[in-house]
């Protein structure tokens, strides 16, 4: 038998296996056979009756905990059997936290030992109170869109949403003898990075290899994140490709909406925020990626995480807020939404990858046939600010993919022709370098043209 998540074997005993004795008494306990070799394999032990009194000893002592060691007999050797109960309370060895988890036992420290401490005395992290700060230092941008989108979801009423803001949160378990939870602060405050650093949301579009072309970082409460991270996504990161069936214009993304959106989503709910990492999202033509630090359940797996499951968020309040505002589920049944909706649109289910402090999620898309969009339209589409009264049959010779942010800019000129550089810089709330830049790509394609120095755009493109 090999050794596994609840047992070790040991040729003979050394002292320094009572750090053994403290994971496992600080996980879900375990056993140590002292006298066996790597497969359990009896060989004895000469000094048993020494042993029974020393290793109690010891971990009385050194440990503070009481531990059953029996004599066990195999042709007849001798053996030792450590039997370690999972302890209520945490468990040092000589100021060290060690922790059992699969066949390993790993020293505690940073936010893996905050997150320990805290779990044995009952608490979770963005349960725990925060001092000098009040509910009138909280946001009410991200008050107004909680009261909204939880009145959308149907699952809090008028009435529980009339309430203070001080009430609302007391109700939402958000306040502890009145003082603000964490989570209320992650939530509500406009800038929860003052308590906790990499409270925020990166994103980055990559070409080939880790050619990173543009980038954003979105800060601010968590609910002002959910509020406006898919749209930013969706408008600057993403490419649509358009068909047309008769008259009627189709876009079809790369990725789902619905598996991006729950995915993110989680992400934000499940994130070890104390490891003050924020969450980053990976953008590339064909591939999508999520990755958060975060802390899975004992016992928990990749194929856990597939399979059918309870939810278990490891922040219970923001999953309780995110929850009601109708944001996410709690039957975890995440996954298979995500699943579901890659299923729809044709593409395989994400991949997930578990590494030692986060956990990664990758889309990949299925190559897409390029968009019936007419470049370089006629002079009859020009004449139309680029709307071709008879598309698609009159404008299906070229094709092109358009970028949600191309379709945005698009529409803004063909509303506005003669909006200048500044303005449109101003409307799509960019900066006016990075504005200048898209629009010089978008006439490269052949987008756009423009028409005299001072003159108006025209748009070459049906869209």
């Amino acid at each position: 038998m090999a050794e596994n998540q609840n047992i070790e074997w040991k040729e003979s005993w050394r002292d320094e296996y009572l750090k053994w004795i403290c994971g496992f008494a600080n996980a879900q306990g375990g056993k140590i056979y002292i006298g066996t070799n790597d497969d359990g394999t009896v060989i004895g032990v000469k000094d048993s009756k020494k042993l029974l009194e020393d290793i109690p000893n010891k971990t009385r002592d050194i440990l503070g905990i009481i531990v059953d060691v029996n004599l066990l007999f195999s042709d007849e050797k001798e053996y030792i059997e450590i039997d370690i109960h999972p302890s209520s309370y945490p468990v040092s060895y000589k100021g060290e936290y060690h922790y059992r988890t699969g066949s390993t036992k790993q020293l505690l420290h940073g936010a893996a030992l905050t997150e320990f401490l805290l779990s044995k005395t009952g608490y979770k992290w963005d349960a725990v109170p925060v001092d000098n700060v009040s509910v009138a230092d909280l946001d009410k941008e991200s008050f107004e869109i909680f009261r909204r989108e939880a009145l959308k979801s149907g699952r809090m009423s008028d009435k529980d949403l009339a309430m203070s803001d001080e009430q609302l949160l007391d109700s939402l378990g958000l306040m502890e003898n009145g003082r603000l939870k964490r989570a209320a602060l992650l939530l509500f405050h406009r800038n929860p990075e003052k308590w906790v650093t990499g409270a925020y949301i990166k994103i980055g579009y990559f070409g080939e290899g880790s050619d990173l072309r543009y980038q954003d970082e979105l800060h601010g409460s968590l609910l002002l994140q959910a509020d406006r991270i898919i749209d930013l996504i969706y408008l600057k990161y993403m490419k649509a490709s358009i068909a047309y069936d008769g008259v009627t214009r189709i876009e079809t993304y790369p990725f789902p909406k619905a598996a991006i959106r729950e995915a993110v989503f989680n992400a934000i709910i499940h994130s070890n925020y104390a490891a003050l990492v924020p969450i980053q999202i990976r953008i590339h033509e064909k591939e999508f990626y999520i990755s958060n630090d975060c802390v899975f359940p004992v016992g928990w797996t990749i194929e856990t995480l597939m399979s059918r499951h309870r939810s278990q968020p490891y922040n219970p309040h923001i999953a309780s807020v995110f929850f009601r505002a109708g944001y996410v589920e709690t039957w975890g049944r995440g996954i298979e939404r995500i699943c579901e909706a890659c299923s729809e649109h044709g593409i395989a289910n994400p991949e997930y990858s578990l590494h030692l402090e986060d956990i990664m999620v990758k889309f990949e898309a299925q190559a897409q046939p390029s968009a019936p969009v007419q470049t370089n339209a006629p002079k009859e589409c020009a004449k139309n600010g680029g709307e071709c009264a008879n598309a698609p049959k009159e404008c299906a010779n070229s094709t092109v993919e358009l970028s949600e942010f191309e379709h945005l800019l698009i529409s803004i000129i063909q509303n506005e022709p003669h909006i200048s550089v500044k303005d449109l810089a101003a409307r799509l709330e960019l900066p006016y370098r990075t504005t200048q830049r898209r629009v010089a790509e978008a006439r490269e394609r052949g987008l756009l043209s423009r028409e005299g120095k001072f003159g108006r755009w025209l748009v070459m493109v049906a869209r």
